[in-house]
């Protein structure tokens, strides 16, 4: 299981305030991720629980550090199937005005 959270700036008097892009930041670290993943074979999902911030206090994390996403991972079990899926051609789903 792998606990995704994204930092939040600490101010000098010890309050938290919003980092700059953060959310958009650490999401595209989470799309690389899960395709590095994938391309060692292994199986992931993203989950969201709303609300997360108990996470914080189960893995003892400090305020600034906010959840951002649940990501188990694995083997994928014997005999599980993709389907082989392939994408639309792109006269079917474009229309030139």
């Amino acid at each position: 299981m792998i606990v995704v959270f994204r930092i939040n700036s600490i101010t000098e008097n010890g309050e938290t305030e919003p980092t700059y892009y953060s959310q958009e930041s650490v999401g595209i670290a989470v799309g690389i991720l899960l395709a590095a993943l994938h391309n060692m074979g292994l199986a992931t999902l993203t989950h969201t629980p709303s609300p997360m911030k108990f996470l914080q206090e189960i893995l003892g994390r400090p305020k600034n550090e906010i959840p951002f996403v649940l990501i188990p991972v694995g083997y994928p079990a014997e005999g599980t199937h993709v389907p082989d899926i392939t994408r639309k051609p792109l006269d079917d789903i474009m229309n030139i005005v």
